[in-house]
């Protein structure tokens, strides 16, 4: 089974980087609307996926892990979320993917990122009432699963909404790659496999494991968060190593790998100097995972695995994260030197 989780990271590793989905420059240039392969690859791994999992869960092959609409949780958690990521230029299951290929400040993210997934695991207790209300486990099946002619017909209409959306970007970007069409239904499809009972029977996710390491290197396991997050943690440290070494691997056989730090987006905007991106870079990791912690998952679990499965608690983060990311940009990049 190692070996397997191995595998399906070194795929989704290769299906973003075919898109380049993984580098800073892209999700950078998705925070100031410079560059929207981002929204048209999650759109359409959205859309497939919608249509795919929803059939296949109706068919028995799978069941749903819809998390729970934590009111607070999920709108300020994704707007923390979005402004970390649009900060650091990676999300939590892209900078394993760019270490792979050599950037140095994925490096630097990742070391933020698990100081802030331990330093949540330390003030949960404290924070815990800004969770707020707990609507439950929503989704478009819990509110139309009686009606089954209903449910269905609405996941196929959603599932092209989705779809038609993407190509509506790409349509106004006027873009000439189609690149991210490819990443955007393997995307779809490794959520469809991994989803199977047959396999792991779990969604993507990759913001758990900060947290889960923090923790572990901090010897700060006795307690009930670190238990929750345990089995998922040590289950995406696996598929992030699989990531990781696709990152790794694939660069070299493209003769592209380098070691990196500045790269060129952040040049453009924030300069040359190599301490301020690696300042940037460690604050950017340790918002994005405080925020994902807080919302309970990142653009892994909440925005593509949720959406797929009609979740309004994770559309509703995807939004949020969306807000932070793109008002951040604006300002991060555009608006102060």
């Amino acid at each position: 089974m190692t070996l397997l989780i191995l595998v399906f990271g070194f795929l989704f590793g290769a299906a973003l980087q075919h898109a380049s989905l993984n580098k800073y420059n892209v999700i950078s240039g998705m925070a100031t609307l410079e560059d929207l392969t981002v929204a048209k690859a999650i759109a359409l791994a959205i859309g497939v996926g919608v249509i795919l999992i929803n059939f296949e869960i109706g068919l028995g092959l799978a069941t749903y892990h819809v998390k729970p609409f934590m009111v607070g949780g999920i709108l300020i958690g994704g707007l923390i979320f979005g402004i970390g990521m649009a900060v650091l230029g990676y999300c939590p299951g892209t900078l394993a993917i760019s270490l792979g290929e050599g950037s140095l400040d994925a490096l630097t993210g990742i070391i933020g990122g698990m100081l802030g997934g331990w330093v949540y695991t330390l003030v949960l207790p404290s924070i815990e009432p800004l969770q707020g209300a707990n609507l439950g486990k929503i989704s478009l099946h819990s509110l139309t699963g009686e009606n089954p002619t209903v449910f269905y017909l609405l996941v196929v209409v959603i599932g092209l909404v989705f779809i038609a959306a993407a190509f509506g970007v790409h349509k106004l970007e006027k873009s000439t790659s189609k690149k991210w069409i490819g990443a955007g239904i393997a995307l779809a499809l490794l959520n469809v496999i991994i989803f199977s009972t047959a396999t792991f029977n779990r969604p993507i996710g990759a913001s758990t494991v900060y947290p889960y390491l923090g923790d572990l290197l901090t010897g700060t396991t006795s307690n009930a968060y670190f238990e929750k997050i345990e089995a998922s943690g040590s289950w995406q440290l696996l598929f992030l190593g699989g990531a990781f070494l696709s990152g790794l691997v694939l660069s070299l056989l493209r003769k592209d790998f380098k070691l990196t730090l500045i790269h060129e987006n952040w040049q453009k905007y924030k300069g040359n100097s190599s301490a301020k991106r690696l300042v940037w870079a460690f604050a950017g990791g340790f918002i994005m995972i405080f925020g994902a912690r807080m919302a309970g998952g990142c653009t892994s679990g909440h925005a593509i695995s949720g959406g797929m499965q009609i979740a309004i608690g994770s559309l509703v983060f995807a939004v949020m994260a969306f807000a932070g990311l793109l008002g951040t940009g604006k300002l991060f990049y555009k608006g102060l030197k």
